[in-house]
């Protein structure tokens, strides 16, 4: 009988330690880390194996790091990123229109750049991490901060902006070394085609091609399934594999 439960409490133990390290992918921690002489905030998702991983930068809406921002640092870290998805608005989520326009306004652009500059090099410094393999990814907003991030660190790697506002000052993008990859809504009256075409113009001037996608039929926001009235299925399907490919292809998350 003793020895019964003795092998049934090692039996229980090895089930809890298995289900322990099962958590490294799906389970965020929440972090925090020096900008400035403030302290950021977010949530790190890490992947499964051992070893040194590249590394992304989840950048969220002007929602803020709500459950979808979550679920799209998630899938990054399942395909084999250290996932650091940084919450700028440092602890707030917006629940209608009104209050993220207001908490956008209320983000100073430099300490949101401060915040991101400070995120990736919180990541190069990680053990777990391989500091000559990091990108960004963002959407609205945080597709826009995505290019600034790209402009303030020339270390990054690979940048994806997903209809975000884009520079066209060619001293800026000239301290752009990260690849660029970009999907945009024909149908955006914020970031319109002709924004998108200048940007690409601007960056093939300076011998710095870029990836960039117009969807014809397509809004502002048309990746994120809680847009109502603008959700693209097909559209947002193909913009996530388009992005996740670029990452791969740029970051190898596998070693070669």
């Amino acid at each position: 009988m003793k020895s019964k439960l003795i092998a049934s409490a090692l039996l229980v133990a090895m089930h809890l330690s298995l289900a322990h390290a099962g958590l490294s992918s799906t389970s965020p921690q929440e972090v925090s880390f020096p900008s400035g002489s403030d302290t950021a905030h977010g949530l790190l998702y890490l992947p499964a194996g051992n070893g040194v991983h590249p590394a992304v930068v989840v950048i969220h809406e002007w929602w803020g790091l709500n459950d979808w921002v979550k679920d799209q640092a998630h899938h990054f870290a399942d395909q084999g990123y250290v996932t650091l998805a940084v919450d700028l608005y440092r602890g707030k989520v917006a629940t209608d229109p009104d209050m993220a326009h207001e908490l956008m306004r209320g983000l100073p652009q430099d300490r949101g750049v401060r915040d991101l500059t400070s995120a990736a090099d919180w990541l190069a410094h990680r053990e777990d991490v391989d500091p000559h393999r990091i990108g960004a990814i963002g959407w609205c907003m945080g597709g826009g901060y995505a290019v600034q991030l790209a402009v303030a660190d020339p270390s990054l790697r690979a940048v994806v902006i997903n209809y975000g506002s884009l520079p066209t000052d060619k001293t800026a993008l000239s301290q752009i070394h990260a690849a660029v990859l970009g999907n945009f809504g024909g149908q955006d009256r914020g970031i319109t085609p002709d924004d998108v075409h200048a940007f690409g113009a601007a960056l093939q001037s300076l011998g710095k091609p870029a990836d960039l996608k117009i969807y014809p039929d397509a809004g502002h926001g048309f990746e994120n399934p809680n847009n109502k009235t603008g959700y693209r299925p097909d559209d947002a399907e193909d913009a996530q594999s388009r992005s996740s490919q670029f990452l791969a292809d740029q970051l190898h998350p596998a070693q070669r």
